[in-house]
């Protein structure tokens, strides 16, 4: 079945919606098939501005109506405590808030992201997609990464080469409390660095310092420009050290 189909027979569908190159893609086949769809876009502690923005931006390029909710990701003790499991429970909280708002709309159908190339067995956040009774449709369809940039380019979206993203919260050691100050930090660092030039990296937390991991081929470049880097974001840290990404 083509992603095309799928929206062709499930004609009515409530997107969770994240703003990254397979939600968008999702919502843009869904509308070019016709179908009638509304975008929810969970708003918590965990995301930075800039996916929003992102979301914004593809929503108003399909005429898609979007529902922004807000969770409180933070109100969760077990997501704060950050068990090695914390994306069940985070999931958890943001598709009880997507459902409930795509029941209240009229929809039966939430469908999300997910699509090929992802690992269930290394996705907490999947066990709470089955719960919810959410359908991946890229998924299903046999879309993967690669196969979604290239129909999202070849459908004009600006994000087609957008890099993966994973939350904020992902940048804290499994096991370290979880806090809105850690966050913030982050997200700051993250933002900085973006304004150098940087694509695909993380900020991680080590205690009060940071490692900077990038791709391998952005590896040299960056250790060149470390200098650089120390003087965005060192007022942040403690130290800063950088390393290649291991997803």
């Amino acid at each position: 079945m083509t992603i095309h189909e799928f929206f062709k027979l499930n004609n009515r569908a409530a997107i969770a919606f994240s703003g990254g190159v397979d939600s968008s893609f999702l919502l843009y086949a869904a509308v070019t098939a016709g179908a009638r769809v509304t975008a929810y876009y969970v708003k918590s502690q965990f995301q930075p501005v800039f996916e929003f923005r992102d979301a914004m931006k593809i929503a108003e390029k399909t005429g898609t109506e979007l529902r922004v909710l807000e969770v409180d990701v933070l109100g969760n003790e077990t997501v704060c405590s950050n068990p090695k499991d914390r994306c069940y429970y985070c999931k958890q909280e943001i598709m009880d808030t997507i459902c409930r708002a795509a029941a209240e709309d009229g929809y039966d159908l939430i469908c999300d992201g997910t699509n090929a190339s992802d690992d269930a067995d290394d996705r907490p956040g999947f066990r709470a997609l089955k719960e919810f009774g959410v359908r991946s449709p890229l998924r299903e369809c046999g879309l993967t990464k690669a196969d979604i940039r290239n129909l999202a380019r070849e459908a004009g979206l600006e994000v087609w080469n957008k890099p993966a993203y994973a939350c904020l919260a992902t940048r804290i050691l499994t096991g370290e409390a979880i806090t809105e100050e850690k966050l913030a930090i982050t997200e700051k660092a993250e933002n900085a660095l973006y304004g150098l030039g940087l694509r695909d990296f993380r900020v991680r937390m080590r205690g009060s310092a940071a490692l900077v991991q990038v791709t391998a081929g952005q590896y040299d470049e960056t250790v060149s420009r470390k200098a650089e880097i120390i003087s965005a974001i060192g007022d942040l840290y403690s130290s800063v050290s950088i390393d290649e990404m291991t997803r």
